[in-house]
């Protein structure tokens, strides 16, 4: 089941195709232009996701925000390996890293539970205590009150670990499931003045009082890629090869998930192959190469950050 509701959240058609351009219509300029591009040029996030999970990913993460192709990433604040992740972003106040709220806990035999202590948010766990493994239990059980509660809980703890987050973002999409949970997650990134990471397809099917939730300074990006179980290991090159080449004008962020293939990293993904060891393995690999650089400069690709992007929200 938890493979089915990542499954529905990351593919249509190997491509995440997200976001309302919402700003750039109501401004008259795209967020290119606003940015100081032009309105034809192709922008690109690329996105390290579930830093915080394990060391594996924290230094394949760090190693890969450092080559200064992958130059955004989001950590995961009720992890065990968190604090290792604070204090690299101490220690790199320039990193471009969010926060990847976190609801769920899916992996087999490697779990966590909440910032919150269960008194205070029972709907959010399971019986013994770990954070629910599927964005579906999370919207069938949890309390979307105390749902607010614990994703501001997980920024309280980052801004008090010395991390200033550039943006949020759901893991597995959990805050889009249901339009209660959406609401929350919009009434967060207000609170403390952050853009979203907020999916179409999250909203495409969502009632009308769903859209009237939404401020026009919420959503800047154009779309989101991302890989998916569809594409097979052999196929790795050639996936990220065409997203680059078929890139089109706009802010795209194209999340990856990377660790190293080790010991580790088996261990805490084992029986679970999609976004396991050997795929993080070969996100890393990839995005570190020579052959990632050489396609982003053959076909002019120009790198932001969500820094530079929530620059662009309203002050105050």
């Amino acid at each position: 089941m938890q493979q089915e509701i990542r499954m529905s959240f990351l593919i249509a058609g190997l491509f995440l195709i997200a976001f309302f351009p919402v700003l750039a219509h109501s401004q008259g300029a795209t967020v290119a232009e606003r940015l100081g591009y032009a309105a034809d040029a192709r922008l690109l996030i690329v996105h390290a996701d579930d830093i915080g999970v394990a060391h594996s990913v924290n230094a394949a993460s760090f190693e890969a925000l450092e080559t200064g192709l992958v130059n955004s990433g989001s950590i995961m604040v009720p992890c065990p390996w968190f604090p290792e992740a604070a204090v690299y972003a101490a220690a790199h106040p320039e990193a471009d890293l969010g926060l990847h709220l976190t609801l769920t806990s899916e992996w087999k035999d490697y779990r966590w539970g909440g910032v919150l202590p269960s008194t205070l948010a029972p709907s959010l766990v399971e019986q013994r205590g770990f954070l629910h493994a599927s964005s579906q239990a999370v919207a069938e059980q949890a309390d979307p009150a105390e749902v607010e509660r614990e994703i501001r809980a997980q920024v309280e703890r980052a801004l008090a670990f010395g991390i200033r987050p550039t943006h949020l973002d759901s893991h597995m999409g959990s805050l889009f499931a249901t339009p209660a949970l959406l609401q929350a997650y919009l009434k967060v990134g207000r609170a403390y003045g952050l853009p979203l990471l907020l999916p179409r397809e999250s909203l495409a099917g969502q009632p009308a009082e769903v859209q009237a939730l939404l401020n026009p300074e919420e959503i800047l990006l154009d779309r989101v890629v991302i890989a998916s179980p569809a594409v097979a290991a052999n196929d790795w090159k050639a996936f990220y090869t065409g997203v680059i080449e078929s890139l089109k004008p706009g802010v795209t962020e194209l999340i990856i998930h990377v660790a190293y293939d080790d010991a580790e990293m088996q261990a805490v993904t084992v029986d679970h192959p999609d976004y396991g060891a050997a795929w993080r393995q070969r996100d890393l690999d990839f995005v570190t190469s020579d052959h990632f650089r050489a396609l982003l400069k053959k076909h002019d690709v120009k790198i932001v950050t969500w820094r530079e992007l929530g620059r662009l929200l309203p002050k105050g």
